[in-house]
């Protein structure tokens, strides 16, 4: 059988591939939460592995080191465990408390650290992941029939919560089956698939469309294309429609960037923009208003927890942050203080030192994205998807969704790896 670059031909591969082939039917049992990190771990693994028997293999089989930046990736995200030790300590919270949050860190910024370190060092093809994400793609398009149909048929909105939540020890909307929910205000039906809440799976809808856009095959593309825009819309996350229209195109611009023609395309709309800018602020400002307003309770909730965490961090703990994540007063609805917002968490739970473990990483990983995305194809995806990262650090918490965009930490693992050097085409199905 001839093998084409979309098969899987080695173990690492194998596991990607068919892991994100079975998210439905993990959703479904409430496993895709503990998968996540399974697949992280037996990544990490298999790569250290074959660093330890590197001397008895052939040097083509050999795996290279990582990046430079990859290791800034394990220091940083290394770092926040320390810095939640002594917070820890400061605070006095005890052993049990310390052990839980250890574990809560293993599962989100440790896990963000592995998969960038397997993407960057295993033989793991990118077109495998592209085609694998357009076949689930396939498989959402065949369900959402049954989602559109949910709310207006009498079916319930949450078909149930999987006995799974005992391993795992998050909240139940991690294991829960949901075809769909109803906003407070207006009751009107909104989706969010396989992820936790719809914003969340605004994000991985981004993370589709970013891939299925690098499918060489059209009837494959069209899948994952159709399928990702039917989760943006559908989850009604503002923030994924404005991803939609400043990251989507990203991918095609970064290619031909360097062709003159565009340069030359690009300077009447400068010059318009200049004539015009006080018109165009003016539009900025009324969008960023009805942007706000689409949601306004949602809007006052979160700028205020933002409020509230800031203030708490610069008067009682700058330096290491309060540990623990802690419930806000009514007025906040009672949710996290720092939630909805990495930055803002990082400083309440882990002080500056936490907003600098997270920050460095990501300032080195843009900086040569943007230089590799002008030369390589690898570059022109993992450019988009740090950049969907850090618009969406600004709305979600990012270590608590690992568990699902880990395809984009793979692929932004490759791309910063392809800034050095990585293997061949021809040495990818070298690993068993």
């Amino acid at each position: 059988m001839v093998q084409t670059p979309h098969h899987p031909q080695n173990s690492p591969e194998r596991l990607v591939y068919h892991t994100i082939l079975a998210t439905w039917l993990l959703w479904l049992v409430g496993g895709l939460y503990i998968a996540g990190p399974v697949l992280g771990v037996a990544l990490s693994l298999q790569a250290l592995y074959f660093y330890y028997i590197a001397p008895a293999l052939p040097k083509a089989q050999r795996l290279d080191r990582p990046h430079g930046a990859i290791n800034i990736w394990f220091g940083g995200m290394v770092a926040m465990l320390g810095i939640l030790l002594v917070g820890h300590l400061n605070f006095g919270l005890g052993a049990a408390a310390t052990i839980k949050s250890s574990i809560g860190w293993a599962k989100g910024w440790l896990l963000i650290a592995l998969f960038i370190f397997a993407g960057a060092v295993l033989p793991i093809r990118p077109e495998v992941i592209y085609r694998a994400i357009c076949k689930t793609g396939k498989y959402t398009i065949f369900l959402l029939p049954i989602f559109l149909a949910a709310p207006f048929i009498g079916l319930p909105d949450t078909l149930w919560v999987s006995p799974l939540k005992i391993i795992g020890g998050s909240g139940s909307e991690y294991f829960k089956a949901t075809l769909y929910t109803l906003e407070p205000g207006s009751g009107a039906p909104r989706w969010q698939f396989f992820a936790p809440w719809s914003p969340a799976a605004g994000m991985v809808g981004l993370v589709y469309f970013i891939c299925a856009l690098q499918e060489k095959n059209v009837r494959w593309k069209a899948w994952g294309i159709a399928a990702a825009l039917a989760i943006i819309i559908l989850s009604q996350s503002r923030l994924a429609l404005v991803g939609l229209i400043i990251i989507g195109p990203m991918p095609f611009l970064l290619q031909q960037i360097t062709r003159p023609i565009i340069w030359f395309l690009v300077l009447p709309i400068v010059l318009l923009a200049g004539w015009f800018a006080l018109d165009l602020l003016e539009m900025f400002n009324l969008a960023k208003s009805e942007f706000s307003g689409a949601r306004a309770d949602s809007t006052r909730v979160r700028e205020t927890l933002g409020r509230i965490a800031v203030e708490r961090w610069q008067s009682e703990a700058f330096w290491f942050g309060h540990g623990i994540v802690e419930r806000g007063p009514h007025l906040v609805e009672y949710m996290p203080i720092g939630s909805h917002h990495s930055w803002y968490g990082l400083l309440f739970v882990k002080g500056i030192f936490g907003f600098l473990a997270l920050a460095i990483p990501f300032c080195v990983s843009i900086l040569l994205l943007v230089r590799s995305a002008l030369t390589t194809d690898l570059g022109r995806v993992g450019l988009p998807m740090i950049t969907l990262l850090l618009m969406y650090s600004f709305g979600e918490n990012l270590e608590s969704l690992a568990y699902l965009y880990w395809p984009a930490l793979i692929l932004i693992g490759m791309a910063l790896q392809n800034c050095g050097t990585r293997p061949s085409a021809d040495e990818t199905a070298t690993i068993g």
